[in-house]
């Protein structure tokens, strides 16, 4: 076993899950560290019909800025506009109308917390793949970790780090594979096979 530090992202990506879910790996989350801008933490990226879109949580800019504490901004309704590029994206994938009703259910309130809205949408993940995982959340920032550390692991710049095999998506027939998503993406089209393929992947 060991122990990693993973940072707590919204619908995280697929690689994200392969560490997460990785029986060898003991998950302590990050929650005290500065946050981010431009990452996973406040952004999910989907296979729209023009390519990849990147559905991105407005932050409301309170003074602090520590992710724990950093709180969402509901100015504009970017839960409808999420939740309607979702359906619009994958509503005539094979599996969409199987985990639907679950899906919007993280959509429905209006949390005040990015860290407690990303682990809602983590759990809501878990549920829809039929698994469960312990995790822990860090007590404090430390620049160097004891644990293994991802903080910076998965970025929303540069190409995945990770090789996947490619499978059909709503319109790769048109624009072809995109690695990477928002494990919504691989739900929508491998169903219950996502978890197979999540223990498949390989890190470059």
């Amino acid at each position: 076993m060991q122990n990693i530090l993973l940072p707590v992202f919204y619908l995280p990506p697929i690689s994200w899950f392969s560490e997460f879910l990785n029986p060898e790996n003991e998950v302590v989350f990050e929650q005290f560290e500065t946050f981010p801008k431009q990452t996973f933490r406040n952004r999910t990226n989907i296979y729209g019909a023009n390519g990849k879109l990147s559905l991105i949580i407005p932050i409301n800019h309170n003074g602090s800025r520590e992710f724990k504490n950093t709180e969402m901004s509901y100015r504009e309704d970017w839960q409808k506009l999420h939740w309607k590029s979702i359906k619009t994206a994958y509503q005539s994938s094979p599996y969409f109308e199987y985990y639907e009703d679950k899906l919007i259910k993280l959509f429905e309130n209006k949390e005040k917390f990015l860290l407690d809205f990303n682990i809602k949408s983590i759990k809501i993940i878990l549920d829809i793949l039929k698994t469960e995982k312990a995790y822990s959340l860090n007590k404090e920032y430390i620049k160097n970790p004891e644990e293994v550390n991802f903080r910076e692991k998965f970025s929303a710049k540069i190409p995945s780090e990770y090789e996947m095999n490619e499978y059909y998506q709503t319109f790769s027939d048109k624009m072809g594979f995109l690695n990477d998503l928002s494990i919504v993406d691989l739900i929508c089209n491998k169903g219950p096979e996502s978890m197979t393929y999540i223990k498949h992947i390989k890190k470059l």
